[in-house]
Order: structure tokens, then sequence, then C-alpha cells
């Protein structure tokens, strides 16, 4: 039987503003936030020690309280790590890779920022319950993660008793997420992770936060922007996430948005040798959904013992539609399906959910994934059915769409409605008045979070600047392309907001 649900990865019309400059002060002593409880003063004026660390880095543990409402709760370490300016040093730049759970101390210690290193420290870290910092624990053997991110339903999906299994399972995960995480459960969502943020900001010396949030990490930036308009300095969504969508319009649109990807990747397969499909793209996404379901139909084994089914397939597909590069990936997947081999499917989707060739995992990235949404989200407040919420997306997203479902916005809907401990409050809106210029990047075919999110992030900020880049792929700076790069780097080094969108 399967547990529960996998990884996904998790956004505005357009304000122009004019070519003026916004040069904020961007050193200093720690700060405290205006808007934080006296009672948490302590943390923002702890004495961090910073210790050499990987690739001639350094590293640190800060300390900051379990919940931002209750200070009784006691207290956990985020991990934090940082890159000294290797010039003339303007401040600190944080940057988060996105999820929830992607781990920002990983993501600075393998990557590289030639336009700003030289200005900034680069300042990576695992948001609370990721990674090295106070990690969400839910199955602690990896034969039951297994179990849950590839095992088999008894009965089939877009069923009652699919539904009825799910809910059995989800209740298991979540009460495991509970007994293994205990209280910072309850506290994990994205406000409490804006506000470790400002105390991050503040115990580095810097008056104003420097930001660069992909995907996941746009709402964990506009949040912050919402919470301390007066702590922002200069900041960067990429890859944007519209905080005003329900859980479940933000789902569909995401899945709309895999559809138009995959198609584009079609249109590309059907010009290659050895593409699978044929004819036109519309002709060849019908063979590709027959494939999907009588592949998934097989159950087809692979080496390892595991067992194929259409939902490890999407998963296998979804990794793929992140950027063109992997593309040839797909087709290699494709052709083995055909040929009623499934291991690339779950080599690819092993690399989607972080699990390694010897059936272990790397970091807890699932874990963070599920309890962030669930803490986040409004899934009790949907009056629709799982199986009519499905539905809807498959007729959004008529190819691919229902197959990301099932272990995606099934699993969450039936399992956010049960999960353990109360949901947050988020901000009503997100307008972050009084912050200066805040740079929203969108690109026109990104399949996990759609162009239209940037427009709409850009719309809501009281100074959002759009940026758009017409291409494939989640996410574009530091990627390669000048168009973006430049204008980025320039506004984080030297303050310059564009006069206008330059439709890159």
């Amino acid at each position: 039987m399967k547990r529960t649900p996998i990884v996904a990865a998790v956004a505005a019309s357009l304000l122009l503003l004019s070519g003026c400059q916004y040069l904020p002060s961007i050193t200093g002593g720690p700060t405290p936030s205006s808007t934080s409880p006296a009672s948490f003063d302590e943390y923002y004026s702890q004495d961090v020690s910073w210790s050499p660390c990987e690739s001639g880095m350094e590293c640190a543990r800060v300390e900051a309280p379990v919940s931002w409402d209750d200070p009784s709760l006691g207290s956990i370490k985020l991990a934090v790590i940082r890159s000294h300016a290797t010039g003339a040093r303007q401040g600190s730049l944080f940057v988060n890779p996105g999820g929830p759970g992607g781990s920002g101390v990983e993501y600075v210690m393998y990557s590289s920022f030639p336009g700003l290193d030289a200005a900034f420290d680069i300042v990576g870290w695992d948001p609370r319950g990721v990674g090295r910092s106070a990690p969400i624990t839910c199955y602690t053997d990896d034969a039951d993660r297994d179990e849950s991110l590839y095992g088999t339903f008894d009965s089939p999906y877009d069923t009652e008793g699919w539904i009825e299994e799910l809910t059995e399972n989800s209740e298991d995960y979540a009460a495991a997420c509970l007994e293994n995480t205990g209280d910072l459960l309850g506290h994990i969502d994205t406000v409490s992770t804006a506000k470790d943020l400002d105390l991050l900001r503040a115990v580095v010396g810097d008056e104003k936060l420097n930001y660069l949030g992909y995907s996941y990490g746009t709402k964990i930036g506009a949040t912050y922007a919402e919470l301390f308009p007066e702590n922002v300095g200069r900041m960067v969504l990429d890859g944007a996430v519209d905080p005003s969508l329900s859980d479940f319009e933000g789902l569909k649109t995401q899945m709309a948005g895999f559809e138009s990807a995959f198609r584009a990747y079609m249109a590309y397969c059907l010009s290659t040798d050895m593409c699978p499909f044929t004819g036109t793209v519309d002709s060849a996404l019908t063979q590709a959904r027959e494939l999907i379901e009588s592949a998934g139909a097989k159950r087809l084994v692979a080496d390892d013992g595991r067992v194929l089914d259409e939902a490890t397939i999407a998963t296998g597909i979804a990794i793929n539609l992140y950027s063109e590069s992997y593309w040839p990936d797909m087709t290699d997947m494709f052709v083995d399906l055909r040929a009623d081999d499934p291991n690339s499917t779950f080599m690819n989707a092993d690399y989607y959910n972080s699990r390694n060739s010897d059936g272990s995992y790397s970091g807890n990235s699932v874990d963070a994934y599920q309890a962030v949404t669930c803490a986040d989200g409004d899934f009790l407040d949907d009056p629709e059915s799982t199986l009519d919420r499905v539905a809807e997306i498959d007729a959004a997203a008529p190819t691919i769409g229902k197959f990301f479902t099932y272990d995606d916005y099934a699993v969450l809907d039936v399992l956010c409605t049960h999960w353990p401990v109360p949901v947050s409050s988020p901000p009503a809106e997100y307008d972050a008045e009084g912050a200066p210029p805040i740079l929203v990047i969108g690109t026109s075919n990104d399949p996990a979070t759609p162009y239209a999110w940037a427009v709409s992030l850009a719309d809501q900020l009281s100074s959002g600047v759009l940026i758009s880049y017409e291409g494939e792929g989640h996410t574009i700076y530091n990627q390669g392309v000048a168009c973006v790069d430049d204008v980025v780097d320039a506004y984080f080094v030297r303050g310059e907001v564009p006069a206008a969108d330059p439709m890159c």
C-alpha cells in the first residue's frame, strides 16, 4: 500500500517604476525588529560563533525560539553558512533555493554567484524543520519511506477505495510526524521562517535584509517583506509563488504549467530521431497518456523489486520538466517504458525524491514539504471532494495532470485535513507597503511556478517590479542568461531599478 505523498516542487499585473535608484543602508550592528516582542530580544542579541567548514566557508548555529508566540517552548538551532565577499563588501546576501524543504546550506556550499560574490557575503541557511535545522522527522526507516513513496494501493486510483486507503495511510504518516518531531511540528510555517530570517539578518550585523529567493523561497521573501517592510534592503524573487491563491487553485494552475511544459517537450521530442512518439504534438500527447496508463497497469518490476505505477511515472516526468537540459533523459525514460523497462523511471523519480542508489535518503525534503504545506494550507476549508478536485485538474492538464495528483494534490488534500497540529495564520495581504523596490522574475513557460504567478505577485507588492523571461524551465537567474543576470546584478550591486520590464 502507498502511504504518503511525494515532494512537489513548489509566484502581478505589470508594475513599472521610474528609472530611480534605491541605495539602502546595508551594514550595521545587530538590529532587533521593531515588531519583535521584547521577550525575544535575547535571540537578537546572541553572540554567534563562526567556524571554518566546507570549501573555505564559515558555518554557525543560530538559536531561535521554537515558537515566535510562546517563548516557553524553548529553542532550536538554525544551521547557517556563509562565504565572505571577495571585494569591497556591501553587506550580506541571504539566499534560499525553494522547496519547501530545500537546504540553503547545501545550495550555497555547491553554487557560485559570480556577479555578486565580490560585493556580498553569500549566506545560506536551512529553514526550521529542514536538513540541519531541527529537521522534521516522520518515518525513520528507509523501508517505510520507500513504501510511502513507491508502494502501490490495493484499490484503483480515482475510486473511493483509494481515498479510504489514502486516509488511513495519511493518518499513520501524520501521527509519525508528530511523534518523531514533537512541538516543532506546530511551528514550521512560513511566517515562523520569515521571522527566523529577520533574526539571522540581525545576528550577521545587517540593518537591512538583502535576499534572493527561488520558487518557494519567493513566498518566504514576500512574507518577510509583508512582516518587516522597513527592514527590506534589496530583494529578488525568482520563479514566484502567488500567495493569494488557494491551495487547490495554485496546484491546478501549477499542473496546467507542467502540461504546457510537457507540450513544449513533446515538440522537441518529435524533432529528434530517438522520440518514441509520432505524428503531431497533439497525437503524441495522446500516445504519451496511453503509455503512462498502460505501463502503470502492467505493474512493471524494477531490478530492486519496486513496482511501477502511474504516480511514479508522473514523478519521473516532473523532474525532467524543470529544465530543457533534462529533456533527453525523459526521452530515454519513455523509450524504456515502451520496452517494459521501469528502471530509468525509478532513477528519475529517485532523484526527485532524494533517494540514493543504495535505498537510503538524503535529507528530509519530502517530510519538510508535507509539513510546511499542511502548516500553511487551507485544505480544511475546501468543501469539494478530493475526487472532484482530481477531475478538475485532469480537465486543466489533460495529458499528465491527473497522474501528478496521485502523489501531490490528492495526498496533500487528504493528509492536511488530518494534520495533527493547528494550521498557521498567513498574512491577509502581501503588499509590503513601505518596502523599497522588489524585483519579481517570471519565466514564460515555467512548469512549477507559472508566469502568471510572477505577474500577480509583482502586482500585489506595492513596490513590485516585474522581470519577464521568454523561455522554458523553472527559475532563470544565474543560469547564463545575460539579459536577466545583468539586471539582477546591477540591482543588487548598484541598486539600479529597471525603468521597465526588459522582456528578456
